[in-house]
């Protein structure tokens, strides 16, 4: 598990999301998304609450379109939470630190 926030891209995300060690909360965002920018403050002080038990990863709908069709994407933000692999809960439009931190701690016995 990685401590920083990174963007993936369609070439990396089945080894870095999908083929994970652990619990990947993926971020789908575009830069121009106000909502998506109210969120980045909230999504990088989830990164450092649960460094070590999540990693944390962006996906720039604009730059990768493929992945947000792959995953049915048609409204931003929309946050993702893999585990094992698969999507064990999604979140549409902007969610609160203490919603999100409940979601990660409900899939991955974090605290």
């Amino acid at each position: 598990m990685t401590t920083e926030i990174r963007t993936t891209s369609p070439e990396s995300f089945d080894a870095e999301v999908l083929h994970a060690d652990g619990p990947v909360l993926v971020d789908f965002h575009a830069e121009w998304c106000a909502p998506c920018q109210a969120m980045a403050p909230v999504i990088a002080d989830l990164a450092q609450r649960y460094r070590g038990q999540v990693d944390v990863l962006k996906v720039d709908v604009d730059r990768s379109p493929s992945l947000a069709r792959r995953y049915g994407v048609r409204g931003i933000p929309t946050l993702m939470l893999f585990s094992n692999g698969e999507v064990a809960e999604s979140i549409v439009g902007t969610a609160s630190a203490r919603r999100l931190g409940s979601l990660i701690e409900t899939h991955t016995g974090a605290r």
